[in-house]
């Protein structure tokens, strides 16, 4: 099979296409004939080597959607010609950018006749870190208020939906090209991440209870200053090692909690896909793909997905 792999760490151009054999099945794996795998920036610091994948050479890619070629002796849920959506995976597992993938039974879950493949790789890895920061670790509750920072992103146009779908009322921010848009996926206030009153704007609009934010040490002091009393921050990413309250009293005033989320380490990936699933096949759920590339283009997705504005996400097609 054809793979996208790199063999030292480095910039995009480490990465190449090479002719590989396909991956033997465990007795608790399938194998997925994949259709579309996305690109996420976690990917991009796996191959720089930030973070620590298995032994090289390495395959990027952390989730995917596809058809189950082959299954192991012990698995009893999946059959070939399956069609499934997978995350969990460019760690320990060898990655998704690939024709063929090796994943473990518990990494998947059925994907709805009615959602397209491209869809399902767009959604999984993302959809799973909004469910564990809005959901499992925050506990938003309908009728409470969320703050998405960076709205248009992978994780942010998927978090203002589930959040909705969840009853919650919404608040976001973006470019202001994004905004009719995150209208339409549910948000309620839709702010200029730029504006110079943009913490006025977000206590206008209603102290949030739960707030996702994907740049902990821009945003981790204005969390502290705008959020509710019990407020939730699920820090989700950051550019700096270092994050810090400008004003301690404050946060303990309102008793303001932070939970540091980490997709790998969800316990459920199954579980969660199998709930997106149900959002998905209802229609109160959706990937925005910005743009699709071949193998040969995996590079190309690696600047960009770090580098480019665009709503949604980047998807591969074997």
């Amino acid at each position: 099979m054809r793979a996208v792999r790199f063999h030292e760490h480095g910039g995009p151009d480490v990465l190449t296409v090479d002719e590989i054999q396909r991956p033997e099945v465990g007795a608790d794996e399938v194998l997925l004939d994949v259709e579309a795998a996305a690109v996420n920036p976690v990917d991009t610091y796996f191959r720089e080597g930030g973070y620590e994948p298995g032994d090289l050479p390495w395959i990027p890619g952390s989730d995917c959607a596809g058809t189950v070629a082959a299954v192991g002796e012990s698995v009893s849920d999946y059959a070939e010609g399956d069609r499934v959506f997978a995350t969990g995976l460019g760690n320990w597992l060898q990655g998704t950018c690939a024709e063929y993938v090796a994943v473990p039974e518990s990494h998947l879950a059925r994907l709805p006749e009615s959602v397209d493949f491209d869809t399902g790789a767009a959604i999984a890895l993302v959809g799973v870190t909004a469910w564990e920061s809005l959901v499992a670790t925050c506990s938003l509750n309908p009728a409470e208020r969320a703050l998405i920072h960076g709205g248009s992103g992978g994780v942010g146009h998927v978090a203002v939906q589930l959040a909705a779908a969840n009853g919650a009322r919404v608040t976001t921010t973006a470019s202001p090209t994004y905004h009719d848009r995150l209208r339409e996926l549910g948000a309620d206030d839709v702010l200029d991440y730029s504006r110079d009153d943009l913490a006025d704007a977000v206590v206008a609009a209603g102290r949030p209870d739960v707030i996702l934010d994907h740049r902990l040490d821009d945003y981790l002091s204005f969390d502290a200053e705008v959020a509710a009393q019990d407020g939730r921050v699920a820090a989700i990413g950051n550019s700096d090692a270092a994050a810090t309250f400008e004003s301690v009293p404050n946060c303990r005033s309102k008793s303001l909690s932070v939970h540091h989320v980490l997709m790998f380490n969800a316990p459920d990936f199954g579980g969660v896909l199998a709930s997106l699933a149900t959002l998905l096949e209802d229609g109160d759920l959706t990937a925005e793909v910005a743009q699709t590339y071949n193998l040969a283009e995996v590079a190309d997705a690696h600047r960009d997905v770090l580098e480019e504005s665009f709503l949604g996400k980047l998807v591969v097609t074997p």
